[in-house]
């Protein structure tokens, strides 16, 4: 398909392209973590500086001091107990390979956490009073180590799997990891085990039948189990953990001293995660159901289920602190994010403007070939059919929402309706509707996006000969994959960060990754390879008429880029249509401006190909 004549081509104003951009370009700060011996000493994340870093808070003097300052940014930290040091991880322009570093609180060197722990992509860190639990996976597997204060590191698990260290007791004596010795990375099973035996016996793997094991749990086949934290108290041996024997994310409470459980059954129809409250006495439940969630303490002891009062919209993260309130991090389609408290004031802002207002968005079900198919329409002004940009989401174990999205306004302010679709495979809507892709990944989630498509078109609300699909990550794969596989459907196309070429991607990636992909194809590429094949973008590139935009990061280890050029050398062997866009990090940037450049082009190609 040709570009449209330039006359016809739409350009943004001036006022349009500014308020876009001014949604990205507003800082923001994350929810602060807090020290539990030191509550008053904080941690969070802001891009005040234009790039993602990290943030000390001391609340009772109300200085702030940067910590990290890296040309792509920092993502992943966390504060000690104590408040004494902030642990950040260092990988190398968005690669996700690193170490651990620490720096002081106050300030001052930053060292490597723990030298005997070689670089790799981080499986968990817990950090106690006396030890450090940690792992780390590279191509050879996963590795867990025990770090005591004062002594020597030692591997307490070894699998050429996948595995992570899932909590720490309060006291530093239990250590609880999660394995996938059933399978199954997708259902983790739960071991417990005694440091403090472990360290006596003189250390070792930790088996089943190890006799510094303290109790394991597993809930079978297509059941998972996450471990969600210790009580935080002394002497508390009671573990929260997360289920699925009734087929969505429910609680239990796993006291581990006797291998006994209390689940905590609750009157809600969504997916519910927690945490405790400080004094162990109640936990801060997330209930998400239909694209929004709520927020409500249970009392452990009268089993009261109490609503916090939130806005409708998104809780991206919430806490209890000591003194009972709850801070949490909202936002909602509209309206753009905020730390505040539950019962309203605000908790921290970055300094400058609060960003342009946002647009509604309006549910849809449709009814699909796996069930009743979420979606959600955004319209922009004037009168429908509408040109529109079908957003697909990543994952797939995720799920699109009623949350402030910068990158989804920037296209209604461009003058698109967008439509995002929570197809089979994404999460929230019930382990069943998750697991569903489960043998046939990417055809099973288009079959839902094309039946939204359908019904949007039959509503009059859809231009059909003026679609655009397009995502990141899992969502640039499935975009890739719908241009081949359903060619008469899309105007144009844009794929950031995509696997492309299936095959390449499953000998690059992350090993992590690569288990990922065993269980949800059924085996590896030598052994299930027409499923790869099938699901592969790069099978259908024969299919393919409509232009595509594909935008890739050099040391992206989630969707390597050697997969990426093996698609777009097909795509020009074949003469079709095609444009690339190339930047220096992962899988995404932390860089502000280089978020905007992004979506710059990715707007530019949509307008020069789906007129608005």
């Amino acid at each position: 398909m040709d570009a449209l004549p330039p006359e016809t081509i739409a350009t943004l104003s001036p006022e349009v392209t500014a308020r876009w951009q001014a949604r990205f370009r507003a800082p923001r700060v994350s929810l602060p973590d807090w020290a539990e011996d030191a509550p008053q000493r904080c941690l969070f994340a802001s891009d005040v500086t234009g790039v993602v870093e990290q943030y000390t808070w001391d609340r009772d003097t109300g200085e702030q001091r940067q910590v990290t300052d890296r040309a792509n940014g920092t993502l992943a930290a966390t504060i000690s107990p104590d408040g004494e040091s902030i642990w950040w991880f260092a990988d190398t322009d968005g690669d996700e390979f690193g170490v651990w570093r620490r720096q002081p609180f106050a300030g001052g060197e930053d060292v490597v956490a723990v030298p005997e722990v070689g670089p790799a992509y981080p499986s968990g860190l817990e950090i106690g009073r006396r030890l450090v639990a940690l792992g780390r996976s590279t191509d050879d597997g996963s590795e867990l180590w025990v770090a005591p204060v004062g002594g020597t590191p030692t591997v307490c698990y070894s699998t050429p799997d996948t595995a992570a260290v899932d909590g720490l007791s309060h006291d530093d004596d239990l250590v609880v990891i999660s394995h996938s010795e059933p399978g199954d990375p997708r259902y983790p099973a739960l071991r417990v085990f005694d440091v403090a035996a472990f360290l006596a016996a003189g250390g070792g793997q930790t088996t089943a039948d190890s006799p510094w094991v303290v109790a394991e749990k597993w809930d079978g086949e297509g059941r998972g189990l996450h471990a969600l934290g210790f009580a935080p108290v002394p002497g508390d041996r009671r573990l929260l953990v997360g289920h699925e024997r009734r087929g969505r994310e429910e609680l239990l409470i796993w006291d581990v001293a006797t291998d006994t459980e209390t689940e905590v059954v609750l009157d809600l129809p969504g997916d519910v995660t927690a945490g405790w409250y400080p004094d162990g006495s109640a936990l801060l439940v997330g209930h998400d159901h239909a694209a929004r969630s709520e927020l409500y303490r249970y009392d452990l002891a009268t089993g009261e289920l109490t609503r916090l009062e939130t806005p409708p919209g998104v809780v991206r993260g919430a806490t209890a602190r000591p003194d009972g309130s709850v801070e949490l991090a909202w936002s909602s389609s509209e309206r753009p994010p905020v730390i505040r408290r539950a019962d309203g004031p605000v908790v921290l802002a970055a300094p400058g403007d609060e960003p342009p207002a946002a647009y509604p968005v309006e549910d849809r079900w449709v009814p699909g070939p796996g069930g009743d198919v979420h979606a959600l329409l955004v319209r922009p002004a004037g009168q429908a059919p509408y040109a529109t940009a079908f957003l697909v989401h990543g994952g797939p174990e995720s799920a699109d929402d009623d949350s402030y999205r910068a990158r989804r306004a920037a296209y209604v302010d461009a003058g698109y309706a967008v439509v995002h679709v929570n197809y089979r495979g994404s999460s929230g809507y019930g382990s069943t509707w998750r697991d569903a892709l489960t043998g046939n990944p990417g055809p099973t989630e288009l079959e839902d996006v094309a039946a939204v498509y359908d019904s949007l078109v039959a509503e009059g609300v859809v231009d059909p000969t003026r679609t655009l699909l397009t995502g990141g990550s899992w969502g640039g794969f499935l975009t890739l994959l719908g241009l081949g596989t359903q060619p008469e459907r899309w105007t144009a196309g844009i794929a950031e960060v995509p696997v492309a070429d299936y095959l390449a991607a499953y000998e690059d990636e992350m090993e992590g990754l690569r288990a990922y992909d065993r269980a949800l194809f059924g085996g590896s590429p030598d052994e299930v390879p027409d499923v790869y094949r099938r699901s592969s973008p790069l099978t259908h590139v024969d299919a393919v008429v409509a232009p595509v935009l594909v935008v890739a990061g050099a040391n992206d280890p989630r969707c390597p880029i050697r997969q990426i050029d093996n698609y777009l050398a097909a795509l020009t062997e074949r003469g079709k249509e095609h444009e690339v866009y190339r930047f220096d990090a992962g899988h995404g940037s932390l860089v502000i401006e280089e978020t905007i450049r992004q979506v710059e082009v990715a707007l530019d190609f949509a307008l020069r190909h789906v007129q608005p």
